[in-house]
């Protein structure tokens, strides 16, 4: 099918550019110029910024308990920094630019070395200017390996992401300041993709088991996703082990940030239809990513899978009686901010706006020179948040994790990034066992860019 300029920007993705690059280990992270053909051949190259010239960049595998060390060396013509995402991580190596640490001049390095207590799939991505690093391609995979794996026959990284493009040029559309983006959803891409790939195509056999670690790289959009020719299980969330597999029934939501770890057998027989699907705006189900079904791998499928092995630290104690914080989640169009402090002074939503100022956490826009709230070594705190807004928002805490506290008093699985739907109140619990300075920000990145970020410290 010849393609055409109102085909490209209605959202291609039925078909994954360039393949996940599982590089070698290296202790050098490059933030680079590149180019990358993003878009389906025979349109224009497009200019990123990468990690080690690839998008994304290199896939870090590392085993649970070990120590990495990377060096960036910054070779932009920008300041940078790496955010290691979901990392319950030294604090000084959290690489939140203002915050943590400076941001990385050009032509300078900074070596990250830090422990890694958890398994489990993560990410690493630019942490200044983080709306438009991100977006131009500063991310990539991060993989803790357990000391005992499930059994799978393949491990698989699927680092789904969407791109702003204009389809004459291959350039990134260069509207990172504008308003309309930053006051409402966010910066979504025309085209989709995984593993820098419009059409990315996985080969499979049938009755195969492959774990899949799926990675929200995008700005803002929010993923629907359905498998076809495959079965499974969830088995883990922004990688932490769920106590018992749960069975893939309904449709997949996975925000901006946030992971997930499939365990999936291909059911497919040869040349039928399998692979990850997603809601595109048009209410249809369009590929994400193929999979290529040929051959037989064993003849029947197997049983449910067995529990990932627990991560240590898992148990939030304490929360009936724990301090309580409000934190409604305030502004964007249509909605607006009355007043917020920003810079430490009180401004209307008229000043906010002169400012590009659209969002704030509990009146504050942009984290000011004081904590949301200090707390204890040790000590459990509960964060009630009410979207205020008519979007719905990503909520992401740096070096901790948190369950969200049900109605009923129990406590979901383990996250660092919840989803925040306009109207709702959801509430986390966390210890706040780890010391620092800890960011807590919507990663619908424009969001935070323009307003809700704010930061709690832990003594």
């Amino acid at each position: 099918m010849k393609m055409t300029r109102r085909t490209f920007c209605a959202g291609l993705a039925a078909v994954p550019v360039a393949r996940l690059a599982h590089a070698q280990d290296t202790s050098l992270l490059r933030a680079q110029a590149a180019t990358a053909q993003l878009a389906p051949d025979g349109y224009p190259a497009t200019p990123v910024w990468s990690y080690n010239g690839t998008i994304p960049g290199p896939v870090i595998r590392a085993a649970q308990g070990s120590r990495l060390e990377r060096r960036l060396m910054n070779t932009l013509e920008v300041p940078t920094s790496v955010h290691w995402h979901g990392i319950r991580i030294d604090n000084a190596m959290d690489g939140v630019a203002g915050l943590t640490q400076d941001a990385v001049p050009p032509g300078e390095s900074f070596d990250y070395t830090f422990d890694l207590p958890d398994a489990g799939t993560y990410w690493y991505h630019a942490h200044t200017s983080s709306m438009e690093q991100v977006a131009r391609g500063l991310s990539g995979a991060l993989i803790i390996e357990e000391a005992t794996p499930p059994d799978v026959d393949r491990d698989e990284v699927l680092m789904i992401d969407d791109w702003l493009l204009d389809p004459d040029t291959g350039l990134f559309v260069d509207d990172f300041a504008a308003p309309m983006t930053r006051s409402h959803g966010g910066r979504i891409g025309n085209l989709v993709g995984v593993n820098g790939r419009h059409d990315y195509r996985l080969p499979a056999r049938q009755n195969e088991r492959l774990r899949l670690r799926l990675i929200n790289a995008a700005n803002a959009r929010i993923f629907g996703l359905k498998l076809e020719g495959l079965t499974g299980w969830t088995v883990a969330l922004d990688g932490m082990p769920l106590g018992a597999p749960e069975p893939l029934v309904d449709t997949l939501v996975i925000a901006p940030a946030q992971r997930m770890d499939l365990i999936v057998d291909v059911t497919a027989e040869d040349g039928e239809a399998a692979g990850l699907f997603f809601a595109a705006a048009d209410d249809s189900w369009r590929v994400l990513a193929e999979v290529s079904v040929e051959g037989r791998a064993a003849s029947g499928p197997r049983g449910a899978p067995r529990a990932l092995p627990r991560n240590p630290r898992m148990e939030v104690v304490g929360v009936d009686a724990a301090l309580v914080l409000e934190m409604p989640l305030q502004g964007g169009a249509m909605r607006g901010l009355e007043s917020a402090t920003f810079n430490g002074q009180r401004l209307s939503w008229q000043e906010l706006v002169q400012q590009g100022q659209f969002w704030a956490l509990a009146g504050q826009a942009g984290p000011g020179e004081t904590p949301l709230v200090s707390l204890s070594r040790g000590e459990t705190a509960r964060i009630r948040m009410t979207n205020d807004t008519i979007f719905p928002h990503a909520m992401h805490l740096h070096g901790l994790h948190f369950s969200v506290r049900k109605e009923d008093g129990s406590l979901g699985p383990l996250r660092d990034t919840v989803l925040v739907m306009a109207g709702e109140t959801t509430e986390i619990a966390f210890v706040a066992d780890n010391p620092g300075k800890w960011l807590l920000h919507c990663h619908m990145l424009g969001h935070a860019a323009s307003g809700m970020t704010n930061w709690i410290r832990v003594i």
